[in-house]
């Protein structure tokens, strides 16, 4: 007897299914819709240049911004439910530092610069917003580790927010700029309302840092402990705890001038020189206003910088969800 020929097996269970009931979903689909990396990135021959991460990664941020704004949100209130003081931290924190610093330097060592309280307040607040921001920057994508495995979506939202609410810390820290200030009467003056100039300079060099930190330490874990000694070396290299003019009268840096030249490329050394001059001034107490050459040329180099890191975090994005 000739047997009757029905098809394949698959196609008569694929039919007997009622119609308007959906089927199972099939391994691929469900692999194509969790898959981490875009098709951009599936296929070599599609993937996009350094012009086009810049915009994807600009593109994202702008179209996520009450993602970020939600971010910053959860990590200010996490920050302030860890403490027993709460936010009222941000303010004490600086102020403690200044002391540490009055003692040591203007107690111990008998400097000789005058106002010496507001002199280093005005680098521990700025370099309190960076060393903040790196720290909460390296942390931001591994500490994320479950949600970048169960939800689709651009990883670099993390470290800007990160660095955004770093701002906020910033900002409680001016509340203690204030109340040293009232010391300082003398002091006072219109340039205070550079401030937030400056700040918008060192915020972008903050943020390209950031991302470069947040994605290499995907793959280099030991990154935290490495950057934890390089940021304390950085802050004593700069003049955080001197000024630049003191530093140009040592006999060490007379001898080798390239030393000087090499502590003035410093990024920091332009923004502690641009904080002090609109907050402190010069030692007699005049107003004075930052140099506008040298912030400039950090902020065009940091708009570099930052266009360089958000390609190496594009590029590398797609492998987060497989090493974490």
């Amino acid at each position: 007897m000739r047997r009757r020929w029905t098809g394949p097996t698959s196609y008569r269970k694929a039919s007997s299914q009622p119609v308007g009931r959906p089927g199972p979903v099939l391994p691929f689909a469900a692999m194509s819709a969790s898959s981490e990396a875009p098709a951009a990135f599936r296929h070599s021959a599609a993937r996009p240049g350094p012009l086009a991460l810049i915009r994807q990664g600009i593109d994202e941020i702008l179209s996520r911004r009450r993602l970020v704004r939600y971010l910053v949100q959860a990590d200010l209130k996490k920050k302030g439910a860890d403490t027993l003081l709460g936010n009222i931290w941000w303010v004490l924190d600086p102020l403690l530092q200044m002391v540490v610093y009055v003692v040591f330097v203007a107690v111990i060592l008998q400097s000789a610069t005058p106002d010496y309280p507001l002199f280093i307040l005005s680098a521990i607040l700025p370099w309190k917003w960076f060393t903040a921001s790196v720290n909460d920057g390296i942390s931001s994508v591994v500490s994320q580790e479950r949600l970048i495995k169960q939800i689709q979506f651009p990883k670099i939202v993390l470290p800007v927010a990160a660095t955004t609410a770093g701002i906020v810390g910033f900002g409680f820290g001016l509340i203690a700029l204030a109340v040293i200030m009232l010391f300082y009467i003398d002091r006072v003056s219109i340039n205070l309302v550079l401030i937030p100039v400056i700040a918008a300079v060192q915020y972008v060099f903050t943020l390209a840092f950031a991302l470069a930190v947040a994605s290499v330490n995907v793959f280099f874990r030991d990154l935290g402990n490495v950057m934890r000694h390089v940021l304390r070396l950085w802050f004593y290299l700069s003049p955080a705890l001197y000024s630049l003019s003191r530093l140009e009268e040592t006999h060490f840096v007379q001898s080798n001038p390239i030393v000087l030249q090499l502590a003035k490329a410093n990024p920091f050394a332009i923004l502690f020189e641009s904080y002090r001059a609109v907050i402190y001034g010069t030692p007699d107490g005049a107003p004075t206003h930052p140099e506008w050459g040298p912030l400039l040329a950090l902020l065009v180099a940091s708009i570099v910088l930052l266009g360089l890191t958000t390609v190496l975090f594009k590029r590398l994005e797609p492998s987060f969800a497989k090493v974490l």
